[in-house]
């Protein structure tokens, strides 16, 4: 029985191992690979759907500053020979406008710093998230098409002379008219407010020809496939578009399902919800009305750029009228709590996973512990001491019967050895042994299975969370997103992770045992890159365990003896 317990605990880590990989797979995009189905994860008067427009994935899904350069035309990430860039300045952004389509082309988070303080560059300047240059390219667009109208690539002039937000000030508009294209003009004006990283977006079409008109309004954000500096190959977050929609929640597409045209499992037809652009800790997102009929698409532009986004019918526009579509732009970082007040379902692109209904409420939980320690990494400590506590009685059950086994360890070694020509003798021995000890070969191993989602969860929260970046903890440890510089909170998890296995009883046999101590190295090991907060969280629960477990041991006699595997036969 004590081979079938071994086992079944082999099984259970392995089963761990198998569904962290899956959902690690589709939280980084990729399509899962052991259960295909768990991909998708949970204003003005309605008008009808709009009809997809033919012209959209080549004609204005390509940014002017992005295609393939010819003779005459500027290289690719330069700016138009005639654009013009405008710098406007809140008290949380500092945006550039670009007078070609009147298009956000450059967003710096000014509560953000670039670099993360226990990184080599040590720079403070503020996080950049939309960029246009010839690194990187990550834009807002919109524009008309369903005819020759103004689009992304239309020369436009700002006409507001305001480019700051001022003190005392809690709205700053920035405003763009387009000349007259088609007999249509296209003014644009965001609106900026104190505090707020979703910016107001109002989009007039005035008819200034002698025909009734019938645009269509498209909204994209347009960027490069790159991955993350600070993507790393122990872990990584998902980095791409994703849509929203009452009917499906939540769906990322990854760019290389758009890349291989197999990125057809999002709402592409809806009237609520938005279109977003992903990445770590950051996002963006265009949003319409509620009611609002909208085809969504995401499509690659050319041979490194992606575009997602929508596009919504305008009523019939007579000769001399204006027909105004309100949107909203959100950039900036994923803080649930603010994402939750903007529109219903935006906190998703903090993506927990699959274990977002245990992942909400720790998240909930820790915020509240930090409301009253004002430190993440105190804060870390005291949810686990919380979750360790919850599950005590859980856990005393499982170290009880695991005290139980460690002292009739020796007993059924010696058993072993003596009947191992006679399996059958060996069993019935076993079995005999077990009901006079009272001990249940099985009770060390559903309590630990039963809390194994909560702590997936937990790890989620803290890899997720924008406000670990930058925290400081104590001492060195000024980043709770980063690695521990000199690494020693690595240090520290391995030196717990080996004391916690050697209080385990050991298996009876040989090889069973050397793994048992090598797979808990080898995940140690990984540590030494991953966040300073994720190794402080199992550094917490490592050494609440050893507590518990040696204090249940020493309650029932058993001696606190490390266990240790002869790895030289």
């Amino acid at each position: 029985m004590n081979d079938i317990r071994r086992s079944i605990l082999w099984v259970v880590f392995g089963l761990s191992m198998v569904l962290i990989w899956d959902k690690w797979q589709i939280h980084n995009g990729h399509k899962p690979t052991f259960f295909p189905g768990s991909a998708q994860v949970g204003a003005p008067a309605s008008t009808s759907a709009p009809a997809a427009d033919a012209s959209v994935p080549t004609a204005v899904a390509v940014p002017s500053s992005a295609t393939t350069s010819a003779p005459g035309e500027a290289p690719a990430g330069a700016p138009s020979p005639v654009a013009a860039r405008h710098v406007v300045t809140t008290d949380v952004f500092k945006l550039v406008f670009n007078t070609e389509g009147g298009s956000l082309i450059g967003a710096e988070l000014l509560k953000h710093a670039e670099a993360t303080r226990q990184s080599k560059d040590q720079s403070e300047q503020p996080f950049t998230l939309l960029a246009q240059n010839a690194d990187r390219i990550y834009v807002a667009q919109t524009g008309l098409i369903g005819g020759s109208f103004p689009t992304h690539k239309t020369p436009m002039n700002l006409v507001t002379s305001e480019t700051a937000l001022a003190d005392g000030q809690n709205e700053l508009q920035v405003r763009f008219e387009s000349a007259d294209v088609g007999g249509v003009k296209l003014i644009k004006t965001y609106t900026l407010t104190r505090g707020h990283y979703d910016i107001a977006v109002k989009h007039e079409v005035q008819n200034l020809g002698t025909q009734a008109v019938n645009p269509q309004l498209y909204l994209q954000l347009v960027r490069d496939g790159s991955k993350l500096s600070s993507e790393t190959p122990f872990y990584s977050t998902f980095t791409g578009p994703a849509v929203y929609t009452n009917e499906k929640k939540y769906q990322k597409v990854a760019f290389e399902d758009i890349e291989k045209k197999k990125a057809d499992l999002f709402v592409k037809t809806a009237s609520d919800g938005y279109v977003a652009m992903v990445q770590h800790y950051f996002a963006s997102a265009w949003l319409l009305g509620e009611g609002v009929a909208r085809d969504n698409f995401a499509r690659k532009v050319d041979d490194k750029l992606f575009a997602v986004g929508s596009i919504t019918n305008l009523p019939a526009i007579e000769p001399g009228q204006t027909q105004s579509v309100q949107a909203r732009l959100f950039v900036g970082p994923q803080e649930e709590k603010v994402l939750e007040t903007i529109a219903p379902g935006l906190e998703l692109v903090k993506d927990y996973g699959w274990l977002t209904i245990l992942a909400k409420p720790l998240y909930w939980l820790l915020e509240k512990i930090h409301g009253f320690v004002a430190n993440w990494g105190w804060s870390i400590v005291l949810l686990v001491v919380l979750i360790k506590a919850s599950f005590y009685w859980l856990n005393a059950s499982a170290y009880r019967s695991m005290a139980k086994m460690k002292k009739i360890n020796p007993r059924i070694m010696e058993m072993r050895e003596r009947l191992k020509g006679n399996p059958q003798g060996m069993q019935q021995e076993m079995m005999k042994m077990y009901r006079e000890e009272k001990v249940n070969p099985l009770g060390g191993c559903f309590p630990i299975l039963i809390q194994i989602p909560v702590f997936i969860a937990l790890y989620w929260v803290l890899l997720s969370s924008v406000e670990m970046r930058n925290a400081p903890w104590m001492a060195w440890i000024t980043d709770l997103s980063s690695p521990d510089p000199y690494f020693i909170l690595p240090l520290v998890m391995a030196v717990t992770t080996m004391i916690q296995t050697a209080l385990n009883p050991l298996p009876p046999d040989p090889l069973q045992a050397k793994l048992m101590w090598l797979m808990p190295l080898m995940f140690s090991v990984m540590f030494f890159f991953f966040p300073s907060g994720l190794v402080l969280y199992w550094i917490t629960n490592n050494v609440l365990t050893i507590a518990q477990q040696s204090f249940i041991n020493k309650r029932m006699g058993v001696p606190l003896k490390f266990s240790m595997p002869n790895f030289r036969s």
